[in-house]
């Protein structure tokens, strides 16, 4: 039986960006090897690629388009797997810092009845933490191998893209350091976190008027008058055809030569596809945008990406069918 022999696509790209990818797989916390990731980013960027050169010859573009537009369909495709990726890190740390104000508590009790710093930590690691207790007792296996606290406390933090994980971790070490009173720390830290959250959701309160703006702006404003302009491009495109059919020479010149009519340069066909691509756009950015305002991290919007685009796509279809049908029914009385 033939053996297909296994690509190692670690090979095809510079041990840079291996390393990139392969610190990204591990903030998002996915247990897949760099190996694969990079298989399903080069053999789905040809696929797409190959896809997208068969679509641009069918729709007979020229050359240089077809190929400009395979290599951007391509580049878009690995843009979202690291979008993807960017999406489940912070994930990955928005639960983490909702969870670190209990983990601190919990430790600060520990530590209180006697148990040391690592045991205390260790201890502390319940079942609720999820990952993060995984985490925990990954480190506090290290250190029971022989690795310092502070090199497994700074590994850890370097699992997360979290300000706030890495403030606490550098302020307990200094505190084993220097010396102090590491319970009373991480009670203070654990109320801090806790103003810090609460103070995160006033702000985001205070600024719903902006998001409810933003999605109003790009969600229906935009489509609607995108899906306007549309069908009156085509009533235009209509009656010029009906005027140049009865006047083949062109509408003759009254008075001054620059002010003689002409059929607008633009075809419905061509604007539609421009409405299409500016209603894709602006709704991803609209969604975006939301969530930075809202969250404060723009990566989040993606889960509402989808979403906003066939919201804003359906609406503009809607909006251009209805006012084709309104004049449509105004052509026929």
């Amino acid at each position: 039986m033939l053996k297909i022999p296994q690509i190692n696509f670690e090979r095809l790209v510079s041990r840079q960006v291996a390393r990139r990818f392969s610190k990204l797989l591990d903030l998002a916390g996915m247990k897949m090897s760099i190996n694969k990731l990079l298989e399903i980013m080069i053999t789905g960027a040809f696929a797409v690629f190959i896809i997208a050169l068969f679509v641009s010859y069918a729709l007979k573009l020229s050359i240089p388009i077809d190929i400009a537009a395979a290599f951007i369909s391509a580049a878009v495709y690995i843009a979202a797997i690291y979008m993807v990726l960017q999406y489940f890190i912070d994930k990955r740390k928005t639960l983490l810092e909702q969870m670190l104000p209990d983990y601190f508590q919990i430790a600060s009790a520990n530590l209180r009845s006697g148990i040391a710093l690592d045991r205390a930590l260790l201890l502390a690691a319940r079942p609720e933490f999820k990952f993060f207790s995984d985490d925990i007792k990954d480190m506090s296996r290290r250190v029971l191998g022989g690795e310092t606290l502070d090199t497994a406390l700074n590994e850890l933090a370097g699992r997360y893209r979290s300000f706030q994980l890495q403030h606490a971790v550098r302020m307990m070490l200094e505190a084993v350091r220097f010396g102090g009173a590491m319970a009373d720390l991480l009670d203070q830290l654990s109320r801090d976190l806790r103003s810090q959250q609460l103070m995160q959701k006033e702000v985001a309160g205070q600024l719903l008027m902006y998001s409810i703006f933003i999605a109003f702006a790009g969600l229906i404003a935009a489509p609607v008058l995108y899906g306007l302009t549309s069908q009156m491009i085509v009533v235009t495109d209509t009656v010029w055809k009906g005027i140049l059919a009865q006047n083949p020479g062109g509408l003759p010149t009254t008075g001054v030569s620059f002010l003689k009519p002409s059929p607008p340069k633009i075809s419905p066909g061509t604007y539609h596809e421009f409405s299409i691509l500016a209603i894709i756009t602006i709704t991803g950015f609209a969604s975006l945008i939301m969530s930075a305002i809202s969250s404060g991290s723009a990566i989040k919007g993606i889960r509402y990406l989808p979403l906003f685009i066939v919201a804003g796509f359906g609406i503009y279809l809607v909006v251009q069918n209805l006012i084709g049908a309104i004049f449509t029914s105004i052509g026929s009385v």
